[in-house]
């Protein structure tokens, strides 16, 4: 079975926010390279929502990685896949509340 995804305001903020630091400091190529990265993860997720390991602090969020510098954050309830938030995992941890 195949879950649907929803995605949060603060999601598409910060997915926003790092395409254009990438198209800014890299390239437009590395954007759209990091934009397949998140299309394949978000494919994978619909088809094994239960693949990311779960959140220490909060209970239902889990977490997997997008890249070795970004982790996405997502709830499951019933057939839906609630995409949360999008963390650098180069942070101060006690700045991600997921962890």
């Amino acid at each position: 079975m195949a879950y649907k995804v929803v995605y949060k305001k603060r999601f598409y903020n910060k997915l926003s926010a790092l395409l254009n630091y990438l198209e800014a400091n890299w390239s437009e190529e590395i954007a759209q390279q990091f934009l397949q990265k998140l299309d394949k993860r978000i494919e994978t997720l619909k088809g094994q929502p239960y693949i990311g390991g779960p959140s220490q602090t909060i209970k239902g969020v889990r977490g997997i990685l997008i890249t070795k510098h970004n982790k996405l954050f997502y709830k499951i309830t019933n057939d839906t896949i609630i995409v949360l938030n999008m963390y650098d995992t180069r942070i101060n941890p006690k700045k991600n509340k997921y962890l």
